[in-house]
């Protein structure tokens, strides 16, 4: 992945932003135990290299051209204008009355960073862990990207199995397969269905049992939090996230064992290809050593940490921090998956004292995270040394047009089309964390936490205020 300037990643931001029309996403999904769910994947980007507007562009550089509202964004950040000198001076009056509005709660941490230089613009509070909830996925998304790179790919397969005639389903933790037939952007159970049928008739074998291997994860399936319609059950293989209707999104009652389904549609599917599937699946391990018959893969990862920032998507997000506690040598589970993604986030040079990542998605209570831990990894995605960790920027939604942030900061806010962020909300805690342009052409990284806050609705407007004070002020 080629390394991107960062004029050319503030204004590929800014255009991708005002590119999209409202039309292209759903209205932000309904809200369940304070936590606000996905929107419908379209939304989300799929490209390997990040950028959630993914055609193939033909501006200057490559970059895709403005929207008709986009001119005033760009010439603020076009290569040929000088930059402006950081001038902090101005924040802190900005922002000072806007943190102590009562709706942001009884506890409120604030951190603003130039990200081209690294210079603290604004802090109050900026090391204090707190709970983050679902902007904890960015710490998540870092993570992964940084232990297995924007362009892995996660493999579902089928090998031999030990009985005569038994094929087994081997799952690899890809939270994209899908069971339907449609040609899936991600891992398809439909086309592994077909190559194993091809490998099969070659080898002459017309007649199989199939087992099932899900024992790639450890630990406990089921979240802290229990039984909840915000998450399945985390395991190594599960078609459409274990949802039992046609949603892709939001909150749903989840199937019971999301492994067993999944075998119970590829055995269809096989079925479908002309092979004849004897018996129920069970579970069952592959011949070790042995060669696949078939593969699926995954999108890249990439497109999975856009996706699952983009529409906070809880099981994309499990998934990610157990693949990257399998990279770093930790037991895929979830007490592997902390270790694994503080260690991460260390080797990138960021801070973890004082943090806690219970979990991938911000579910669990007991995440703790400081407003200076977000704006380092955004500052570290949107550097040139790492331009591995730019689906990190490319995935957040984009104030008044995409995610949860279409309804935010819209219209003739100062942050509109210029705003990236990812909300956290549960009940008592909202947080806001992302990047926004200013009126310099500066890119800043933000994060904006909270707690104790007394309603949903005056602690979003109040985090609204704040992103949108970053944008407007000098």
């Amino acid at each position: 992945m080629p390394l991107v300037k960062t004029w050319q990643l503030i204004a590929g931001s800014a255009v991708a932003g005002l590119a999209l029309s409202a039309a292209v996403v759903a209205s932000a999904g309904p809200w369940d135990s304070g936590q606000r769910k996905a929107e419908r994947d379209r939304a989300a980007s799929w490209s390997r290299t990040g950028g959630t507007d993914h055609g193939s562009g033909s501006g200057p550089g490559g970059l895709p051209q403005a929207a008709p509202s986009a001119p005033g964004v760009l010439q603020g950040v076009g290569p040929a204008r000088p930059r402006q000198a950081a001038s902090p001076s101005g924040l802190p009056a900005a922002l000072r009355p806007l943190l102590a509005d009562p709706a942001l709660g009884t506890v409120r941490t604030a951190s603003v960073v130039d990200t081209a230089t690294g210079q603290v613009l604004y802090e109050s509070g900026a090391g204090d862990a707190m709970t983050p909830a679902s902007t904890v996925k960015i710490a998540t998304a870092a993570a992964a990207l940084a232990a297995l790179g924007p362009e892995h790919r996660i493999r579902t397969t089928v090998a031999p199995g030990a009985a005569a005639g038994q094929i087994v389903l081997v799952g690899g933790g890809d939270p994209s397969l899908t069971a339907k037939k449609k040609t899936p952007v991600g891992g398809s159970l439909a086309a592994l269905a077909y190559d194993t049928a091809v490998a099969l008739k070659a080898a002459g074998t017309g007649t199989v049992t199939l087992g099932y291997d899900d024992s790639l994860y450890t630990g406990p399936a089921r979240h802290p939090i229990g039984d909840n319609p915000n998450i399945a059950l985390v395991t190594s293989l599960a078609a459409d996230e274990g949802r039992p209707d046609d949603s892709t999104s939001g909150p749903v009652e989840r199937v019971e064992d999301p492994a067993k389904e999944a075998a119970r549609a590829f055995a269809a599917l096989l079925t479908d290809k002309g092979i004849k599937v004897t018996g129920a699946p069970v579970k069952a391990k592959p011949v070790a050593g042995a060669q696949p018959l078939a593969v699926t893969l995954s999108t890249p990862l990439s497109g999975l940490v856009e996706r699952m920032l983009t529409n906070s998507d809880n099981d994309i997000a499990e998934a990610l921090a157990r693949q990257t506690a399998l990279a770093s040598g930790q037991p895929a589970s979830f007490e592997g998956a902390e270790k694994a993604v503080a260690a991460r986030l260390a080797s990138l040079g960021v801070d973890v004292s004082g943090t806690r990542f219970a979990d991938g998605s911000g579910l669990n209570r007991a995440d703790k995270v400081s407003a200076g831990l977000l704006t380092g990894i955004l500052a570290k995605a949107a550097g040139p040394d790492h331009p591995e960790l730019r689906p990190v920027l490319t995935g957040l939604p984009v104030a008044g047009f995409t995610g949860t942030l279409r309804a935010r900061n819209s219209g003739s806010s100062p942050a509109a089309g210029l705003l990236r962020a990812k909300t956290g909300t549960l009940t008592g805690v909202n947080s806001l964390s992302g990047t926004v342009v200013d009126r310099s052409g500066r890119l800043l990284a933000f994060a904006f936490l909270t707690a104790n806050t007394p309603g949903q609705e005056g602690a979003e407007k109040a985090l609204d205020k704040l992103a949108a004070a970053v944008a407007a002020t000098p």
